[in-house]
């Protein structure tokens, strides 16, 4: 176990940014986000959560894949280049380190996402206990304990230091590159500040969440439930939800004409839109409640049922907090929660 002062951070920033690129949570207009340290930047490291997950920093919103054009009258395809210099994920919660586990289930299956894969191989993760979580939070529904998160290397706040402990050996490579800044020491701070967070998140009014309506045995059952047409109402489609969340993995492809060549790239995409995968003949999810439908058993049935029970929501809370209408996957866990199918 390591410490340094807080008032030191900046140097450690910079030690880092010394041989990676360094992303970490930095407020800008008002609101904090990950991006890359800048000496100048406002970084932002007692925020509970960013505005947008940090899925960014291995799937970003939008990336080139190749590029097509004619050169001397015969077509050309040249593919971008894969993520081949080391950078530095500093400051995920434990909801968010678990959100990209759930990715690497679906990038990292066969057939491997090459793209995301060259980001997961290149990328550090320095995960940070939280220490204040808030009202909308239910990671712990989930198996979470926000209070050691997972991670390349653990850190937490207990008074003016920040602890740091290598977990991996990518942990062990980046402890290295910045020891001179960092003391070694005892983890008695640690544990204190570890018992104190859980004891907050025992008094979070969704610590309870029930879970036993879900999992991979209830897709059938609560995919023909008559729940579903009293809970979409409110929905507008407008996607917010899909664009907070850490685990939505859903993308397009489209082609943009340059002038000078076709440029293919993938961006984010919402299955809350109606012309979510749409094809010639159409979409085969042509109304809102069954797209809306379609969000929530993927998170809570399919995605379970095709990765060992493992569910596809991490209880951050972003979308609790977002969504314009109020209406969240909380709101959908409990009404199955009920007995009223």
């Amino acid at each position: 176990m390591y410490r340094i002062l807080k008032s030191d951070l900046p140097k450690l920033y910079a030690a880092i940014s010394a041989k990676n690129d360094l992303l970490l949570p930095v407020k800008t207009a008002g609101k904090t986000n990950f991006a890359l340290w800048t000496e100048d930047a406002v970084v932002d490291i007692e925020a509970l959560k960013t505005v947008k997950s940090p899925k960014d920093a291995f799937f970003p919103q939008s990336e080139n894949l190749y590029t097509c054009g004619k050169v001397d009258g015969k077509t050309t395809i040249t593919e971008e280049e894969r993520c081949n210099a080391p950078f530095v994920v500093f400051g995920i919660k434990g909801c968010d380190v678990r959100a990209i586990a759930v990715l690497d289930k679906v990038f990292l299956s066969e057939p491997v996402d090459s793209y995301y894969a060259s980001r997961r191989e290149h990328g550090v993760i320095v995960s940070m206990a939280c220490n204040r979580p808030e009202t909308s939070c239910f990671c712990g529904a989930f198996g979470i304990d926000c209070a050691q998160p997972e991670g390349d290397v653990v850190t937490w706040q207990a008074g003016e230091y920040l602890y740091w402990q290598p977990m991996t050996e990518k942990g062990e490579v980046l402890t290295q590159q910045v020891a001179e800044f960092l003391s070694a020491c005892e983890d008695a701070p640690v544990n204190e500040a570890m018992e104190q967070i859980r004891a907050i998140c025992n008094k979070l009014p969704l610590k309870d969440l029930d879970l036993s309506a879900w999992g991979a045995e209830a897709a059938q059952k609560n995919f023909d439930s008559p729940i579903w047409e009293q809970l979409y109402k409110p929905c507008l489609a407008c996607g917010t939800c899909t664009f907070v969340c850490p685990t939505c993995q859903c993308y397009d492809i489209k082609d943009y004409n340059t002038g000078n060549g076709v440029q293919r790239y993938r961006c984010w995409d919402s299955c809350m839109y109606s012309d979510f995968t749409m094809m010639a003949h159409g979409n085969n999810r042509n109304s809102q409640m069954q797209r809306f439908r379609q969000r929530f058993m993927h998170k809570l049935a399919y995605f379970p049922a095709n990765n060992d029970g493992m569910f596809s929501c991490v209880g951050c809370g972003r979308c609790v907090d977002s969504c314009p209408a109020h209406l969240n996957i909380v709101k959908v866990i409990k009404a199955f929660g009920k007995g009223e199918k």
